[in-house]
This record gives C-alpha cells, structure tokens and sequence, in this order.
C-alpha cells in the first residue's frame, strides 16, 4: 500500500496513477509491496527531521527511513517540494519531473541501490531513467 500525506499546500495531481508507476518499478526490479508512506514537506520540516535523526544540519530533498524486509519494499519516504522546485530550476527541469525522480529514488533505495560512489551514482541515475519512461508509458 502507497500512502501519500501532505505537511505543506502541495498537492499530487494523479495519486493513482503515480501509485500504480511505483508498484511497476517495484516489480520490475523484482520486488514486492510493502507499505510505502510519502510525506510530502517544507524545508523546515525536513531539516528537523534530518538534524535530529540523521544528524545532519543541511537542506535536502529527500530523506528515507527503509523498513523493508527481504524483496517487500516497506518505508516512509520525506521530501521536500522547496528543494525539488529549486533543483528542478537548478537542472533546468520541469518540476514534475524532478518530482518523479526524487519520489522513484527513494524506493529505488529500498532495492538496495546505492548512490555514494561515481559508479552507484551512474547505476541509480540509469534505473530512474528507466522507471521514467515506465511513467511516459502509463
């Protein structure tokens, strides 16, 4: 089950549809359904959260608190709308994209993709653009 829970104005625009392209990436790295919780925030809020559990004093766009068990993806996933519109201008994106690669990043996580080497950072950013153009496709 996706939940999707709203601590600012934003709003997703398709719940379902965005619900569904989850469950396929899911899937298609052979995975399965657990529970997934998105917060969707301020800056503020997410900065608390990353000072008082990760102890880090920094902005950042997303934060993830993995819960899964085995191949069943389970965890809630923070992030920030402030820093996905800032990066999104920054990259020269428009925001539902950057949007959609940061919500996908965190589930990608859970299936044990890492991002802290040139080469992990090569291999997340590849299976992002796969799951977006599962997105394109539904």
């Amino acid at each position: 089950m996706i939940q999707f829970n709203y601590e600012t104005d934003f709003k997703l625009n398709d719940e379902a549809n965005t619900s569904s392209w989850i469950q396929e990436c899911i899937q298609k790295e052979e995975g399965s359904l657990g529970e997934i919780n998105y917060i969707f925030c301020d800056d503020d809020y997410l900065h608390k959260i990353n000072v008082e559990f990760l102890q880090h004093d920094t902005l950042t766009d997303i934060i993830s608190f993995d819960y899964s068990l085995g191949k069943e993806v389970s965890g809630d996933i923070f992030i920030s709308i402030e820093r996905v519109k800032e990066n999104a201008s920054l990259f020269n994106v428009p925001f539902e994209n950057e949007l959609h690669r940061v919500i996908i990043h965190g589930v990608l996580h859970y299936l044990g993709f890492k991002d802290k080497t040139d080469e992990e950072k090569e291999m997340m950013r590849g299976k992002e653009n796969e799951c977006l153009e599962i997105l394109n496709k539904i």
